[in-house]
C-alpha cells in the first residue's frame, strides 16, 4: 500500500550535538491517520504527555495518511527512512506510535531505525508500572505487562541464535529458550490471575458489608488529567497524591465524605483515569479496581472543562463504563477546571442539564476543584441523590422528557451539549 499524504512536524530549535549528556532520553512521536473511524490525533499532544510521564523528552513529530498499515513497517519502508533520518538529525534514543504495532512490525522497525521502537499501549503499561504503588495495583500492572510481553517474546531473543533444537538440530534458532521463557511467562500469569482472583474476593466481601450497613457510595471516574484526585482531596480533605501528569493516580482510595446537607455520610472513591486506546490488557487487570465503579449508586464523572477535545474524552469514559458494565449508573458530569478558562468562556450557571450520548440526561456541575468554585452545587445535587433515591428527577431524565422541557431550558443554559464529537461545548453562547 503506497503512501497516500504525509506531513512532518519538528521543533523550531536545532538540535545540540556537541552536548553528549541527556537528563531524559529523546523520542520521536510517530501517528497515522488510516481514514473515517481511525484513532488519530492528528497533533500527538496526547502522546507527547504520555511520553513526559514516562520520562521521555519529545523531540520531533512525524505525521501520515494511509490506507491501511504496512504489514513488515506500519508506515511503509518511505516514511520509515524518514524516521530514521530525524533520529539522526535529533539524535534520538527511540520512536513512540500512537497506534498499537504487532510484534513482527515492532521487531522490523527496530532492525531498519536502530534505535527502541514502542507502542501506544507499550508506553502506557511503562506509566502504569511506574506509577502502580499498592500490592494491588502492582499485581494487575505486573499482569497486563505480562500478558503484553507474551506476544513479543520473538523479538527478544536474536542473542540466542547460536542454539538448535534437538537431534538434528530441529526448530528454529533460539526456539528452546523462547519456548521455556513462554511457559516461565505463562506460569507467572496463572499465579498473578489467582492473587488477583482472591483480592477480588475480598473486595467483594467489603462492598456486601457497606451494603449491608446502607452505606451509600460515589465513585469519581474520568478521563486521565482531568482533577478527578485534586476534587477528591478537596471534599474529603485526604491529601492524596495529586499532580498535572497523565496517570497521576493509580490505586483505588476511598474516604468518608460528610453530606451536612443530607445528615450522613457517604463513601467516597478516586478510581484510576481513562484514555483513549486504554489496553485492553489493562482493562481486565484492572478489573479489581474498576468494579469500585461499577458497584457505585452514583458516578462523579469529571470532565477537564478547559480541554478542546472535552467531548471525545467523555465518549471514551462512557465507552469504558460501558465495558465494565457500568453504563446505566446515574452520572452527575463535573466540568472541573474552570478557572483555566478565558472570562468569555466561562458558563454563566453554576449548572445544568446535559444529555449524554446514551440517550440521559443528569446534572452537570461547572466547578474548579483547585478554587472550591461550584463544590457547594455538588454537595448539594449528592445530598438529593442520597435522600431522593437514585433516579429522582434532578439526578436522572430520559430522552423522551427532552422535547418537551428544550423550551424553557435555552433560556438557562449557556453551555450547550451535543451529541457530535467533532464540536466543542465550552464556549458561551452568543
Amino acid at each position: 500500500m503506497s503512501l497516500v499524504e504525509q506531513s512532518i512536524s519538528t521543533p523550531t530549535n536545532p538540535p545540540r550535538p556537541e552536548l553528549n549528556i541527556r537528563q531524559e532520553p529523546r523520542v520521536v512521536l510517530v501517528g497515522v491517520d488510516f481514514g473515517p473511524g481511525s484513532s488519530f490525533d492528528p497533533t500527538l499532544d496526547e502522546l507527547a504527555l504520555l511520553a513526559e510521564s514516562a520520562g521521555d523528552t519529545p523531540v520531533a513529530k512525524i505525521t501520515a495518511k494511509r490506507r491501511a498499515p504496512d504489514a513488515a513497517f506500519f508506515v511503509g519502508s518511505g516514511k520509515a527512512d524518514e524516521i530514521k533520518d530525524l533520529i539522526s538529525l535529533y539524535q534520538a534514543d527511540g520512536v513512540i506510535f500512537d497506534q498499537a504495532l504487532s510484534p513482527a512490525q515492532q521487531r522490523n522497525l527496530e532492525r531498519h531505525l536502530g534505535v527502541e521502537v514502542l507502542d501506544r499501549t507499550g508506553l502506557i503499561l511503562e506509566i502504569f508500572g511506574a506509577r502502580a504503588r499498592s500490592h494491588e495495583g502492582k499485581l494487575q500492572v505486573e499482569l497486563a505487562r505480562l500478558e503484553y510481553l507474551s506476544t513479543r517474546l520473538v523479538r527478544r531473543w536474536s542473542h540466542l541464535e547460536r542454539q538448535r533444537g534437538g537431534v538434528g538440530h530441529r526448530g528454529g534458532p533460539g526456539e528452546t529458550q523462547i519456548e521455556l521463557d513462554r511457559r516461565m511467562i505463562d506460569q507467572k500469569i496463572k499465579s498473578l490471575k489467582e492473587r488477583l482472583a482472591r483480592v477480588k474476593r475480598q473486595r467483594g466481601t467489603q462492598r456486601r458489608s457497606r451494603e449491608r450497613t446502607g452505606t451509600f457510595r460515589v465513585s469519581l471516574v474520568g478521563y486521565t488529567n482531568a482533577g478527578k484526585s485534586t476534587l477528591f482531596n478537596a471534599l474529603t480533605k485526604a491529601g492524596t497524591y495529586a499532580a498535572d501528569q497523565l496517570f497521576a493516580t493509580l490505586d483505588t482510595t476511598t474516604r468518608q465524605l460528610y453530606l451536612s446537607e443530607a445528615g450522613r455520610s457517604v463513601t467516597l472513591s478516586d478510581t484510576v483515569g481513562f484514555i483513549r486506546d486504554l489496553p485492553h490488557t489493562l482493562v481486565e487487570s484492572f478489573e479489581a479496581t474498576l468494579q469500585e465503579a461499577a458497584d457505585a449508586d452514583v458516578l462523579l464523572h469529571v470532565v477537564d472543562a478547559s480541554s478542546p477535545v472535552l467531548l471525545e474524552q467523555i465518549h471514551e469514559v462512557l465507552r469504558v463504563l460501558e465495558s465494565i458494565g457500568a453504563a446505566q449508573i446515574p452520572q452527575v458530569l463535573v466540568f472541573n477546571k474552570c478557572d483555566a478558562l478565558d472570562e468569555h468562556q466561562r458558563p454563566h450557571h453554576a449548572r445544568d442539564m446535559f444529555e449524554l450520548p446514551n440517550g440521559y440526561r443528569c446534572n452537570r456541575v461547572f466547578a474548579s476543584a483547585l478554587t472550591g468554585t461550584g463544590l457547594d452545587v455538588l454537595r448539594d445535587i449528592l445530598a438529593k441523590a442520597v435522600t431522593e433515591g437514585l433516579l429522582g428527577e434532578e439526578i436522572l431524565h430520559s430522552r423522551t422528557e427532552l422535547d418537551a422541557e428544550r423550551q424553557n431550558e435555552q433560556s438557562d443554559v449557556r453551555w450547550l451539549a451535543s451529541d457530535s464529537p467533532d464540536s466543542t461545548s465550552a464556549r458561551t453562547r452568543p
